[in-house]
């Protein structure tokens, strides 16, 4: 993948200033992708500021994207029409004058606000009828076969064909950060690989992680597990295995994971938000995979390691959020040695390119 790779002759008028908003999708990773979104729009408008909606959890990612100005921090309640709050919303994005708000999710309550905003131009697709709410509607969102081909085409001129590759989504952390963080931590600068053991759903989750902590220490690493408070639980199962070189690092505050993706030598992960965190940084990172298609949900930028099972079962993938068959034969059959075997071989890898 060509992480600077264009969409050739999309440069329009570099006269336009007007600043465009985004309204991504708020799950960990589908705002990572829409980096890409970003990235589409500032070669199609480089003079164009653009902003993000984004949840208290997802904002600290918008620090450490290029090419976005400011995050436009919001908490709407989930399943809740809020109006009040929608009226708030609208009101703030008001006084920051957009021409364009591209509306990625299919939500009618996603719209309200930009339409209550008065922006002019509100791109989206037809989604959940939004007529009114949206002036530039689209069509044929479900025909597009990847989750990035829907949302970064809302990027493109209507009815531009897709690019052979889309720009990756890029997060940027400065090296003094990074070292501060460690330090303030207390976590040393010997080799780290971090773990994302979570995942929103349960059959995403591999089940071996506290037996790879183990090995990876006996091995000489140092060993991280990355997550919110849902992990907390598993972690301490995680570090009661591997000991005191195992550190938890979970908790509330999605920056701290951040820097810890940043600053591991590996990561390790579910097919998660972390997961594309951690490649969107340029951390060497193993995606394991077992009821999702890599080819659907793993990181445009690439993976170091696509890890399944040698024994896919017949049920695999079945794009479940909980297994209802061959006792999750698809992630119990991945053993935490192999898994350490691969960690050791993309760390390899990754010390063979830094040294050229």
């Amino acid at each position: 993948m060509n992480i600077n790779s264009s969409y050739q002759g999309l440069a329009e008028d570099a006269a336009d200033t007007r600043p465009i908003l985004i309204v991504p999708y708020m799950w960990i990773g589908d705002f990572v992708r829409g980096h890409t979104v970003v990235r589409v729009l500032k070669q199609r408008w480089p003079n164009r500021p653009v902003d993000l909606l984004a949840t208290s959890l997802c904002a600290p990612l918008v620090d450490y994207m290029p090419g976005v100005r400011s995050a436009i921090v919001w908490d709407l309640p989930r399943g809740q029409l809020a109006v009040a709050k929608q009226r708030g919303l609208a009101a703030k994005l008001r006084e920051r004058n957009y021409g364009t708000a591209l509306v990625l999710l299919g939500t009618w309550k996603s719209a309200i606000a930009p339409a209550l905003a008065g922006i002019p131009e509100r791109v989206g697709f037809f989604g959940e009828a939004r007529f009114g709410l949206l002036n530039r509607l689209r069509w044929g969102e479900k025909s597009l076969p990847r989750f990035i081909d829907q949302i970064a085409s809302l990027a493109l001129p209507g009815g531009a064909p897709l690019p052979p590759e889309w720009p990756v989504p890029q997060l940027q952390v400065p090296a003094g950060e990074i070292s501060r963080w460690r330090q303030a931590n207390a976590l040393g600068n010997n080799p780290a690989v971090a773990l994302g053991p979570g995942s929103e759903g349960a059959s995403k989750r591999w089940t071996y992680y506290a037996q790879a902590a183990r090995l990876l220490v006996q091995r000489g690493f140092d060993v991280w597990v990355i997550g919110g408070p849902k992990e907390k639980e598993l972690a301490a199962e995680i570090v009661a295995s591997g000991g005191p070189q195992v550190r938890d690092l979970t908790g509330t505050d999605l920056r701290n994971g951040i820097l810890a993706m940043a600053a591991a030598s590996v990561a390790i992960s579910n097919d998660s938000g972390l997961m594309h965190v951690a490649a969107a940084l340029g951390t060497p990172t193993m995606g394991i995979f077992g009821p999702t298609d890599p080819y659907l949900w793993a990181p445009l930028n690439g993976l170091a390691a696509t890890v399944r099972t040698k024994t896919p079962p017949p049920c695999e993938p079945c794009q479940r959020t909980i297994c209802t068959m061959n006792d999750h034969a698809c992630m119990r059959t991945i053993p935490a040695a192999d898994m350490v075997a691969i960690a050791e071989q993309v760390l390899a890898d990754a010390g063979a390119r830094a040294g050229h």
